[in-house]
């Protein structure tokens, strides 16, 4: 069956994000930098340090990411936020506060009405994050 995964894009600082979100969710990062492809010699030395494909996985949770920013530039938006699902309302508090280090809690995690422990958040890096937890 087909799936959905979220893939961040950063402007030089994945590396950075993604090794955040491994101290943050726990689980297993796979980076492959620039430098390390066949056809990195051209490449501006700059270039090399940057992050062509990264992988965080830990169970079902998995987040992708790179620095390969698209020739229209890095845009920032907010129409996409990450929902993670926790399994207990301890796990939702344990990310919630690791994700907000260094961002903006913007609304703390709560009793809904519909009986989920809810709540969001934007990191350091400027990614939405939804946080819930079924009642």
């Amino acid at each position: 069956m087909a799936n959905i995964q979220s893939y961040l894009t950063f402007n030089g600082n994945c590396l950075e994000a993604m090794t955040f979100y491994q101290e943050c969710l726990g689980g297993e990062l796979v980076v492959q930098t620039v430098g390390e492809l066949p056809l990195a010699e051209p490449m501006p030395p700059c270039m090399k340090q940057c992050v062509l494909h990264s992988t965080l996985i830990k169970n079902d949770l998995v987040l992708t990411a790179s620095d390969m920013v698209p020739e229209a530039g890095l845009i920032k938006g907010n129409s996409v936020s990450l929902l993670l699902n926790c399994n207990s309302e301890t796990e939702a508090y344990d990310y919630y506060n690791r994700l907000s280090v260094g961002g903006d809690a913007t609304h703390p995690l709560n009793t809904t009405f519909w009986g989920a422990i809810f709540g969001d958040l934007t990191d350091k890096f400027g990614n939405q994050w939804l946080i819930s937890c079924d009642g």
